[in-house]
């Protein structure tokens, strides 16, 4: 029988949530601003070209993260699955699992990486030969970053778990401003750049990772090397889940990287660089959305483990919107005015890269919407319909791109191959989470597709016809931006939340109100 929850459980749910969103919003904007400079100031110090091989180099070593990826998933929902049931042994258990597994994924990887991977850069890859021996040494320091990435993953997965977000958010911090430390360096240290930016992310890749571990040793019981606890019957059950979900993350990456790879191989790393720009773009502004998932991971799994399906579908329905809303509002001006934005932020802005972002952000918008479905489909455990299917979709981004850049088809063209199969993916991955955990289609749509779609025509139009309406320049270009934000946030409360959330903000905002005035 479903167990009912008592509102001030849901209303503690909703107040941690709040808060953790919060925490990660404000992470987010600091590391955001730290990465638009530092991204400038790399493509000014690097130069296109170098920039290009950078990503193309780094991509093949990325590649590999569905290692990590995978586990990580994994880690996420066992440890919030336990800490749902209050189960401080089995945590522990789960902990000292997943610290053997993820040491098997590092050797793996490096096994992998330092032959097949080697052999691709030595052999395939499209780099003028003066650099030739600067891109093996920035790929050798890629590896080593990207092992230190995975064995820390353990640790960052239990600070989610336990939701505590102002650690994953204070510590994200950090290594932003030692990323930002690095471009100071580059600049002034007297070096071949290109070799000495691969050595520098390492080190910050090695100090991030040194902190994860010790703040987890410290705070967390089920975080100890004094006992190891080894259970096979868990071992089977952690592998079972992975399984259909490293197939699911192979494609996510092939969908990404190899498409990096594949119009490296076709045009020039100009070109790469340009679909570098969008990618750094897109991905900081679906990190916000991230965050906010990052936030609903937890309660979603807790309460299926709980049985709580109401509270479950409540976090759905709700997450979904408002994960999309965090995106569109800083998208819709972004979209807006993204060549003025580009030409302020960048001091070369490459050819095809205000039309790589705006379509990069239309994709990640339609895949926002689908990331509290993604967590609940993780919910049951069981995998293998929803990866298999959604996976053999991703990978028709990569096969598709491939036969309309052979048949001469521009660069561009992969992007909107992207947004296509993302769009039937997203009605796929609804049709299969509501026979996962009985989430129902036609409340999903009603409540979340609906409005969402309400409120992108309204502020789209508006947004569009007020920029039309001024004249060129950087002062009504910030008039076009802010109008676009306004008008998005007006749009959302009137046709994107419902009556229930609507009453909920104008207390909060009357309550924040009186405070201020009582003080005074």
């Amino acid at each position: 029988m479903e167990e009912t929850t008592p509102p001030s459980t849901s209303s503690q749910n909703n107040r941690r949530i709040a808060k953790n969103t919060m925490m990660l919003y404000f992470r987010q904007i600091l590391i955001l601003l730290v990465s638009l400079y530092t991204v400038r100031v790399i493509l000014d110090v690097l130069g296109v070209e170098d920039y290009g091989i950078y990503n193309v180099v780094a991509g093949i070593v990325t590649l590999f993260s569905f290692l990590s990826g995978t586990m990580a998933s994994a880690t996420q929902r066992f440890f919030s699955f336990a800490l749902g049931r209050k189960d401080n042994e089995q945590l522990k258990k789960i902990f000292s699992v997943n610290i053997a597994i993820y040491i098997g994924i590092a050797i793996v990887a490096v096994l992998l990486l330092e032959t097949v991977g080697l052999w691709f850069v030595n052999e395939k890859l499209e780099v003028p030969p003066d650099r030739f021996e600067a891109a093996r040494l920035i790929y050798h320091f890629a590896v080593l970053s990207f092992i230190t990435t995975v064995l820390t993953a353990p640790f960052m997965a239990i600070i989610i778990a336990h939701e505590d977000m102002q650690i994953y958010a204070y510590v994200s911090i950090i290594e932003a401003i030692l990323k930002l430390g690095v471009v100071f360096l580059l600049m002034y240290i007297e070096a071949d750049k290109l070799e000495l930016y691969g050595v520098l992310l390492f080190i910050v890749s090695l100090i991030n990772a040194l902190i994860y571990i010790t703040i987890s040793v410290r705070k967390y019981d089920e975080c100890q090397f004094k006992k190891f606890y080894w259970d096979k019957v868990l071992v089977q059950e952690i592998l079972g889940f992975t399984g259909w979900t490293l197939f699911g993350q192979v494609t996510t990456v092939v969908r990404n990287q190899a498409v990096t790879i594949l119009i490296n191989q076709v045009f020039n790393p100009v070109v790469v660089a340009s679909r570098a720009i969008a990618l750094s773009i897109s991905g900081h502004i679906g990190v916000f959305a991230n965050n906010f998932n990052t936030s609903l991971y937890p309660p979603i799994i807790k309460s299926y483990s709980s049985n709580k399906k109401n509270e479950m579908f409540s976090l759905i329905y709700n997450g979904s919107k408002l994960t999309f809303f965090l995106m569109w509002v800083i998208s819709l001006p972004l979209l807006v005015e993204l060549e003025m934005i580009l030409n302020i932020w960048l001091k070369n802005v490459p050819p095809d890269a205000v039309l790589f972002t705006q379509l990069k952000i239309i994709e990640s918008l339609i895949m926002s919407l689908s990331l509290p479905l993604a967590t609940a489909a993780r919910a049951p455990g069981k995998m293998k319909a929803y990866e298999l299917t959604l996976g053999i979709i991703q990978l028709s981004i990569f096969f598709v791109s491939w036969v309309i850049l052979k048949m001469g088809y521009p660069a561009y063209s992969v992007f909107v191959v992207a947004i296509i199969v993302n769009i039937v993916m997203f009605f796929v991955r609804l049709i299969i989470v509501s026979n996962l955990i009985d989430l129902s289609i036609k409340s999903f749509i009603v409540k979340v597709v609906l409005p969402i779609l309400g409120v992108i025509i309204l502020s789209t139009v508006l947004s569009y016809f007020i920029q039309k309406s001024l004249p060129k320049g950087f002062g009504y270009s910030i008039i076009v931006m802010v109008s676009s934000v306004l008008i998005s946030f007006i749009s959302m409360f009137y046709i994107g939340l419902d009556n229930n959330w609507r009453e909920k903000i104008r207390h909060f905002l009357i309550g924040k109100t009186h405070k201020l005035i009582t003080r005074k």
